[in-house]
C-alpha cells in the first residue's frame, strides 16, 4: 500500500486532495495541518517524516496571504521556501515522490502569451519570489519531484475570489472588479485530481520537472465574476444579483502587485499525464455550496 503524507490539510488543495485519497483502498494517507506539523521546522520535519517513512510527500502548505507577504517577508520565506527545501530533502533521504504546489506569480505578467513552463521567472512581488525559492529548492535537493504552477484558485473550502464575490454580493448593488488582469480560474478539487495523477503515473526521475495546471477558458476577474453571479442567479443562490462594473487594475491599488498575465500554457501536463485543464465553469454548478 502506497503511504501519501500531505502538508496543509485544511488548505482549499490539502482538503480536497486528503477527501479523494481517503476514498482509494490502495492509499494510506497521512494528512497534517500546521499544528501537527511545523513544516518551517527542519528537526521536525526530518524527524516526523522519518518516522512515517512515506512514499509520496505532497505539500500543500504555503503562505498565499499575497499583501500581507509584503510586510511578512520572513514568515512567507519560512513557510514558502525552507518548508519545502526541508519536505524535499527528507524525501530525497527516504526515496519518496516529491509533489509541490507554486504559482503563476513567480511570473511578471508582461507576456502577451500563455506562460509556458520554459519562461523565465521574474517575480514583481515577495509572494512570488518566496514561491519561486521554494521551487529552487524543490530541484535543488530533491530528483523525483513534480511542481505544479496553478492560478486562481477557488473551491467550496476555505477563502477565494468565488466566496468572496458571493459575500459582497449580499450586501451591495454594484461591484467594482478588475478587467485588464487576465488568468485561468483553478478548481481545488481539479487541482488535487491533477496531483493524484501525476503520483499515479510518476515512474522515474526523467518525469521530474515544473507543470502548469489552470483553468479554461481565460478569463479577466471582471469576466469571472459576471460568470459567478450568472451562476449564482441560475441556481438561486442569490436573492438578488448586484451590478458588476468593469475598473482597472489602477483604480484599485493593493500593496502587492498582482501579474497582468496569469494564463498558463497546460498542454505539457496533458501530454506527460493526460491531465486536462481545470473546467472552472462546471465547478460553478455547485455554486450553492460556496455560500
Amino acid at each position: 500500500m502506497k503511504k501519501v503524507l500531505i502538508t496543509g490539510c485544511y488548505g482549499q488543495v490539502g482538503h480536497c486532495l486528503a477527501k479523494v485519497l481517503a476514498k482509494r483502498d490502495d492509499v494510506s494517507v497521512i494528512a497534517y495541518d500546521r499544528e501537527l506539523l511545523d513544516i518551517t521546522d527542519e528537526d521536525q520535519v526530518s524527524s516526523v517524516l522519518a518516522e512515517v517513512a512515506p512514499n509520496v510527500i505532497i505539500n500543500c502548505a504555503a503562505h498565499t496571504a499575497v499583501d500581507k507577504a509584503e510586510t511578512d517577508i520572513e514568515m512567507s520565506y519560512a513557510i514558502n521556501r525552507d518548508g519545502p527545501r526541508y519536505l524535499s530533502q527528507a524525501a530525497e533521504s527516504l526515496g519518496a515522490l516529491m509533489l509541490h504546489i507554486s504559482t503563476d506569480y513567480v511570473f511578471d505578467g508582461n507576456k502577451s502569451e500563455p506562460y509556458l513552463e520554459t519562461d523565465t521567472p521574474n517575480p514583481k512581488g515577495v509572494y512570488g519570489q518566496s514561491k519561486l525559492a521554494g521551487e529552487e529548492a524543490v530541484m535543488a535537493n530533491c530528483s523525483r519531484y513534480a511542481i505544479l504552477r496553478t492560478a486562481w484558485v477557488f473551491g467550496e473550502h476555505g477563502n477565494n475570489f468565488v466566496k468572496t464575490m458571493l459575500r459582497l454580493g449580499k450586501d451591495r448593488p454594484e461591484l467594482g472588479i478588475i478587467g485588464d488582469q487576465f488568468g485561468g480560474p483553478t478548481y481545488a478539487g481539479d487541482i488535487a485530481k491533477a496531483l493524484v495523477n501525476i503520483m499515479d503515473m510518476f515512474t522515474d526521475s526523467e518525469l521530474s520537472g515544473i507543470y502548469h495546471f489552470s483553468g479554461t477558458p481565460h478569463v479577466s476577474w471582471f469576466q469571472f465574476a459576471k460568470a459567478i453571479f450568472e451562476s449564482a442567479d441560475k441556481h438561486g443562490a442569490l436573492l438578488k444579483t448586484p451590478q458588476v462594473n468593469e475598473i482597472t487594475a489602477d483604480q484599485y491599488p493593493l500593496p502587492a502587485p498582482r501579474p497582468a498575465n496569469s494564463r498558463l500554457n497546460c498542454d505539457k501536463i496533458q501530454k506527460v499525464f493526460a491531465v486536462e485543464p481545470s473546467d472552472w465553469q462546471h465547478a460553478l454548478d455547485n455554486i450553492k455550496h460556496y455560500c
